[in-house]
């Protein structure tokens, strides 16, 4: 890697993990009217859009990995694009977040360094490999984004609203990574990413 590219990496890395992030979308439910809820209910939806914020921090770098080391330019192009809707996603999360009265996670830099280890890995075994891990992290997300809906308040349609985008955009990128040529991962592999995943969301939720 040049030394440019580097400094522009490096950059990239410390605008998502610490600068705010922009989106030029609106951001979904904006216009809605904000749900009255209890102090109880307000940290609980903190504590779930946290987590989904941390999954935006984590789906930058990893995307920034793979990109990074995928051999083929029809594929660095789809994850830099799935890379420009994760940063919407990330400005909306982070601004739900501040609305509420919440914070990010604390472990944020931790998170990144150890989802871009994970995309850099990925792009080294090889592009069908790199897109099945790509396919096969946005089902988990869409599985884990279908979760927190159910877990979601009824009446808190702002919340609601971000979380069935970010669903919608999940789904497609999927389907993008599968008509490139993404690979099935193997059985133990998926289980891994899903233990992980698990781990991440847990202690995201409250730290």
């Amino acid at each position: 890697m040049s030394a440019e590219r580097f400094i522009i990496e490096f950059d990239r890395a410390l605008r998502t993990v610490f600068a705010p992030a922009r989106s030029q979308r609106p951001v979904p439910g904006s216009g809605l009217p904000e749900a009255d809820m209890s102090e109880q209910e307000k940290a609980h939806v903190c504590g779930l859009m946290r987590v989904n914020h941390v999954g935006e921090i984590c789906a930058q770098a990893l995307y920034q990995g793979q990109a990074l080391t995928s051999r083929n330019p029809s594929v660095r192009a789809a994850l830099c694009e799935a890379a420009d809707e994760e940063t919407e996603h990330l400005a909306w999360t982070e601004q739900r977040i501040v609305e509420l009265g919440g914070r990010k996670s604390i472990l944020n830099p931790l998170w990144y360094v150890g989802a871009l280890s994970m995309g850099l890995l990925a792009g080294r075994i090889g592009d069908k490999w790199n897109l099945g891990f790509l396919a096969e992290t946005e089902r988990q997300v869409e599985a884990h984004l279908d979760s927190h809906l159910a877990r979601l308040p009824e009446h808190d349609v702002r919340s609601r609203e971000i979380v069935d985008q970010m669903r919608i955009d999940e789904i497609r990128h999927a389907e993008t990574a599968l008509q490139l040529g993404a690979a099935e991962l193997p059985a133990l592999v998926k289980t891994a990413m899903k233990i992980a995943a698990g781990l991440m969301t847990g202690t995201a939720y409250r730290l």
